[in-house]
């Protein structure tokens, strides 16, 4: 894909245009900036623009100046504040390297002021700034491809920072001080996405980057005096090097060890946990940390929501599936005899830190088992996800790829802007659901000794049909999750003769109202619905398409 070396985009006053010379400079390119552009076709000023022609005809000159330098720049380019309201612009954005460089309100009314010559921020700049943030930050955030915070930093080491997070020009670095390490990727290529606060919880933050573990302390805070650490078994290791690192800043920490997998999703595993917190004197201000895959998180939420009514608790996840599905959203649960998470609670963590280093010793077959849950949100709603798969689906396979981290970062994103909207699973998060009714039916029937991803595999094949055979999808796109499934060396297809167990394995899924079984299908690429009571028969030729 031709056009800029990088895109910076982020509110007015953050330094995009200082970052982007810098930027030039040290890669040996040419900077540009959109205003600039609108100013020289206008011939006159932004805030001249705003005040004779208005803000509609001002984002119209913006919007060509976008279009133009996105297909013809080849260096730096910077965006103008507003620039990301316009579908179009984040469309041509979409795959692009663009770095969001953010602040928090009381540096932007530092660097800002009462300046008049920023037409939005006229009158009172805190409170405005507040509305224009709330408005646009999910839009940067789509967009980014890395989010580089300038809060304390000077130009120069925000620019250096973008070079980490992009990976670019890797012989380029600051100069090391005497006796000072070079803080390489610990905080400057860290990606930070909001989930916001509903139905009473507090917002958080999703970390992804490498070597986080350094953030832990500051997300226990001061109140704890205890902390547990939940790990599985295959984690020993690391989870007493947790507990033994947060011993050393001052805080009692114990190390709770669960069985692997989804073996630890059990109430028997859950009251083990429960003993363990009341013998060594848990209180509501100290936080359980759960470091694992996503039954580990799964459980490690569960016991949070359910110790002394919900204490706080911070997600570690070291598998795909654990950071892109499991930790985020809030819901947690334990499995029965009668189905997956049907005892659980939706309770939001107080922090997720997806450590990328932890995936490089996952095995193949569990990176690819998480990998379908990236699929699923590029089917549901975020296409470019499918493109970086299907443009090298072998470097897909693996978290030594070059789009690991945005095909993660993305599908953090999809489940983020969902539950952010929905907590508790009400109306729209059931979109994440998708491939997930005949799948977690699967699971249940191999007693979970199907990988999840694996399960969702056939889900979402099952579901592309049932789509097609309802009227809702176009052949080309049915076809295309087996295409786009199959070339990461997931699974399509299920034992034929297993229909009628996984019908009532389905009529007891959480989706379900009453008699009436519900199905998430798309109606396209981006656009799911709720299908509702189909008909036997077509639920039964959908199975057909799948059994082996």
């Amino acid at each position: 894909m031709s056009g800029p070396l990088i895109v910076l985009v982020g509110p007015m006053g953050v330094g995009k245009s200082t970052v982007g010379e810098l930027l030039a400079e040290r890669l040996g390119t040419t900077y540009r900036d959109t205003d600039a552009d609108v100013v020289a076709t206008a011939g006159k000023a932004i805030a001249e623009i705003f005040f004779d022609e208005g803000e509609e005809h001002f984002r119209e000159l913006e919007r060509r100046a976008v279009r133009e330098a996105v297909e013809r720049h080849t260096g730096v380019l910077a965006l103008g504040g507003g620039a990301v309201l316009d579908a179009e612009t984040r469309a041509l954005l979409a795959g692009r390297p663009v770095a969001y460089l953010a602040m928090d309100v009381e540096e932007a009314v530092r660097r800002v002021g009462l300046n008049t010559a920023r037409p939005l921020l006229a009158v009172n700049p805190r409170r405005q700034w507040r509305e224009l943030m709330d408005a646009r930050r999910h839009l940067y955030e789509e967009v980014a491809r890395t989010t580089v915070a300038t809060d304390e930093r000077t130009p120069e080491e925000v620019a250096q920072a973008v070079l980490d997070a992009l990976e670019l020009l890797e012989a380029v670095a600051e100069p090391v001080a005497s006796g000072r390490e070079n803080t390489s990727m610990t905080d400057q290529a860290t990606t930070r996405i909001q989930i916001a606060g509903t139905a009473g919880t507090d917002p958080y933050e999703v970390l992804v980057g490498h070597q986080l573990l350094g953030e832990l302390p500051n997300l226990i805070g001061d109140r704890a005096k205890r902390v547990a650490v939940l790990h599985p078994e295959a984690l020993a290791e690391t989870g007493e090097a947790v507990r033994e690192d947060l011993a050393g800043q001052g805080y009692e920490a114990i190390a709770i060890q669960l069985p692997n997998a989804e073996e630890a999703k059990t109430a028997e595993v859950a009251a083990y946990c429960w003993k363990a917190l009341g013998q060594t004197g848990f209180t509501r201000t100290d936080v359980i940390v759960g470091v694992g895959g996503g039954a580990t998180t799964d459980v490690a939420g569960f016991v949070a929501a359910t110790w002394l009514r919900g204490v706080r608790w911070i997600a570690v996840p070291t598998t795909v599936l654990g950071m892109v599905d499991a930790a985020v959203g809030g819901k947690t649960g334990i499995n029965t005899a009668e189905g997956k998470n049907l005892v659980g609670a939706f309770h939001p963590p107080t922090g997720v830190l997806c450590d990328l280093a932890a995936l490089d010793s996952l095995p193949v077959h569990d990176y690819v088992s998480g990998m379908a849950e990236i699929i699923k949100a590029g089917f549901i709603a975020d296409p470019v996800i499918l493109d970086l798969i299907e443009a090298d689906p072998e470097a897909a396979r693996t978290p030594a790829g070059p789009h690991t981290a945005e095909l993660i970062e993305r599908s953090i994103r999809v489940k983020a802007e969902v539950v952010s909207s929905d907590l508790k699973e009400s109306g729209l998060r059931e979109i994440l659901n998708y491939g997930h009714t005949l799948g977690h039916a699967i699971e249940k029937n191999e007693r979970y000794k199907w990988r999840h991803g694996a399960a969702v595999s056939v889900g979402m094949v099952f579901a592309a049909e049932l789509g097609r055979l309802a009227g809702r999808l176009d052949d080309a796109t049915a076809d295309r999750h087996r295409a786009v499934l199959e070339s990461v060396g997931l699974p399509l297809t299920y034992r034929g003769d297993q229909w009628p167990k996984l019908l009532e394995n389905m009529k007891v899924d959480k989706k379900s109202r009453g008699d009436l079984l519900r199905f998430i299908v798309l109606d396209g690429i981006g656009r799911p619905t709720v299908l509702e009571g189909p008909d036997p028969a077509i639920l039964l030729a959908a199975y057909g398409e799948v059994s082996a």
